[in-house]
């Protein structure tokens, strides 16, 4: 099979932490939505818990996503588990259309199983993290549909080499921005796509420049939820748009 992720010349739309404006982030149920919709990939994070097992959680902790608290890496899978991950969810401040629906944090195993064909887009959050996901990926083999990403440079090293596939790290992009604006030698880049924000500390990032400058490799933006924004980007010459509401941007995109 051939990862949309990888390819470049493409209008993909990819389901941030599934369609989080929609359903709880990086669930099950969010994952459900983006799926229905139509998303070429989901993207997602994954943490390690203190038993091992790989998780799907943005947050090192807890607290802000479900009723529970505490540091995932401290904590057990059961641990984690007996949270309510639909707990906090509210689209409008008042309602909580998820809370005590039985709605857990996944493991990235529940995740692989249900979602059996569809591309991944993995942000792995810690270095601690990498041999369990590459373990994981392997018993689904599941590495030609993976695409690893990550701002820890340390996390990505283990997805170097083929079969795995790899983003730029934030240092890998640094690098490139220098070597774009102050003309820096670029030297040799091992990773075979961008994952990048529209915006860097506030700043509007150059991204035609990044795009030409990534030579010929994929570039994804996140998070972009306005239509407008997407269809500039993808005019821009933007592969991908990572999006928290993936259905308003693919019905953008059909003739």
């Amino acid at each position: 099979m051939t990862n949309p992720l990888l390819e470049t010349g493409r209008r993909l739309v990819i389901g941030h932490r599934g369609a989080a404006a929609h359903a709880p982030e990086n669930t099950m149920p969010s994952f459900e939505r983006a799926a229905a919709a139509g998303v070429d990939a989901l993207e997602l994070d994954v943490h390690l818990t203190a038993d091992g097992q790989v998780v799907v959680i943005h947050d090192p902790t807890l607290e802000r996503t479900t009723s529970g608290a505490g540091a995932v890496a401290a904590m057990t899978l059961a641990q984690i588990r007996a949270a309510d991950a639909g707990a906090r969810f509210t689209r409008d401040g008042t309602g909580f259309p998820f809370r005590a629906q039985g709605v857990h944090v996944p493991t990235l195993d529940d995740v692989l199983a249900r979602f059996s064909t569809m591309p991944l887009l993995i942000e792995v959050k810690t270095a601690a993290a990498s041999d369990a996901l590459r373990r994981t990926l392997d018993r689904h083999r599941a590495a030609d549909r993976c695409v690893i990403g990550s701002f820890d440079h340390a996390a990505l090293a283990p997805f170097r080499d083929p079969p795995w596939h790899a983003t730029a790290s934030q240092a890998d992009v640094q690098r490139m921005l220098a070597h774009v604006l102050l003309r820096v030698p670029l030297g040799q880049a091992r990773y075979e796509a961008l994952s990048i924000p529209p915006r860097w500390h506030g700043l509007p990032l150059p991204i035609g420049v990044i795009v030409r400058a990534a030579r010929a490799r994929p570039v994804h933006v996140w998070t972009v939820d306005a239509v407008g924004e997407a269809l500039e980007l993808w005019r821009r010459g933007v592969t991908g748009i990572i999006s928290n509401d993936p259905a308003a941007i693919i019905a953008s995109r059909r003739p």
